[in-house]
């Protein structure tokens, strides 16, 4: 049984040439700055604030559903569309503020353009926030970068269309791509793209929601990766 399993993984290694990653949760901390961000606009619209940990509940499918959650009335509010505005517009000059690399994150990158991997990113949050900060972090690493792009007719996640995309941009084919990502959304991400999928444990769900979700790999750290 042992030797079947590792033959397994041996063959999913040698094929995986590629890896898509999420950002937030996944490579970047970044849910201070998006606290910040969602208190600036509560407190302009004179609503309640939120905290850290509702944040990290909120997050993961937008800018849109991340306000939308923290306004009273949500998307029915009237306030909702100036709301979603001044999110992007304060965010878009403050999501580096206090944003940085998970622990292991660079040197994982580090070793896997050392293998020769392709990589890219793919995100629900806005496409300028997405940009700005892979290039402020990883553009030795990660070529690719895509954000929210609605507008354009490119569905966010679950829906796989920025996995095409991004591989598309990369010449590269689902059966040879791996996906990391941190929530359930990335598992279904994964799932709608046809791509093994790798589920982190230190970004913003905890593992035992993780764990339930039964992802085909769970990792506590970036190393971790390297062992797949």
């Amino acid at each position: 049984m042992e030797d079947k399993v590792g033959k397994r993984m041996e063959d999913r290694k040698e094929r995986f040439t590629t890896y898509i990653f999420d950002l937030d949760g996944t490579l970047l901390d970044t849910l201070e700055d998006l606290t910040d961000a969602a208190n600036y606009t509560m407190e302009h619209f004179g609503c309640q604030t939120r905290t850290l940990e509702e944040i990290r509940s909120f997050v993961g499918n937008g800018i849109a559903r991340l306000v939308a959650l923290c306004l009273p009335g949500g998307k029915e509010n009237p306030d909702f569309e100036p709301a979603v505005a001044l999110f992007k517009e304060y965010y878009a000059a403050h999501c580096n503020d206090k944003t940085r690399p998970y622990p292991g994150v660079m040197d994982m990158l580090a070793a896997l353009r050392e293998k020769g991997k392709a990589m890219a990113i793919v995100s629900n949050k806005g496409d300028f926030a997405v940009k700005e900060l892979a290039r402020l972090y990883f553009q030795d690493y990660i070529p690719v970068a895509i954000g929210e792009k609605e507008s354009e007719g490119i569905r966010k996640k679950p829906a796989p269309d920025t996995v095409f995309e991004a591989l598309r941009q990369l010449g590269r084919k689902p059966e040879e791509a791996v996906y990391v990502g941190d929530s359930e959304v990335d598992l279904k991400t994964a799932k709608n793209a046809g791509l093994s999928c790798v589920a982190c444990s230190w970004g913003f769900r905890e593992r035992s929601f993780l764990e339930e979700l039964g992802p085909e790999w769970l990792i506590d750290d970036p190393a971790g990766l390297l062992q797949i």
